[in-house]
């Protein structure tokens, strides 16, 4: 547990920005070193010093460290986006999840309607492709560009999917 370890003389990253002495019992020197004071200093900017040693003080000491850094991705966070914070990279992850599951699922569409057409079945092991995917099925847009052109089509056509864009921040 990092509390337990003995640190050396220097004030932890928070004594040193708010300038005050680091005690013995300081609450913020086990999780914020002195060697890493942006840490603080965007924790301390979001939150304040006081919140954040009375969020450390109701914690449980061995979850201290996993809120520490909680806190400290939180207040990066919120830095970089002042109105969304973590809601909107969550949100942006969970967009960019939705549209590479809606391609994987035009995809697996496409290649079922390939691997179905008669030249696929009727074409012996020694043909060589000269072109790939010359004989793409022009149903399936030939290219990966036009995957989410033609998306709610086809995988009305052919697949069952989830409507996932009904989730909330998206």
């Amino acid at each position: 547990m990092r509390s337990q370890e003995p640190r050396s003389t220097s004030s932890c990253a928070a004594c040193k920005l708010l300038k005050r002495r680091c005690t013995p019992n300081c609450i913020f020197a086990p999780y914020f070193r002195s060697d890493e004071p942006k840490k603080f200093a965007k924790v301390h900017k979001v939150f304040g010093a006081s919140n954040v040693s009375k969020i450390l003080i109701e914690v449980p000491e061995e979850q201290r460290e996993d809120k520490v850094n909680s806190l400290a991705y939180e207040a990066e966070a919120r830095l970089k986006d002042p109105v969304y914070g973590c809601i909107g990279a969550i949100a942006l992850l969970q967009r960019k999840m939705i549209q590479l599951q809606h391609d994987l699922t035009l995809a697996r569409v496409c290649l079922a309607r390939y691997t179905a057409t008669p030249s696929a079945i009727g074409g012996t092991n020694d043909q060589v492709m000269t072109e790939p995917f010359g004989d793409f099925p022009a149903g399936c847009g030939g290219s990966i560009e036009s995957f989410s052109q033609n998306i709610s089509y086809e995988l009305n056509q052919e697949a069952h999917v989830c409507c996932f864009s009904e989730i909330p921040y998206v």
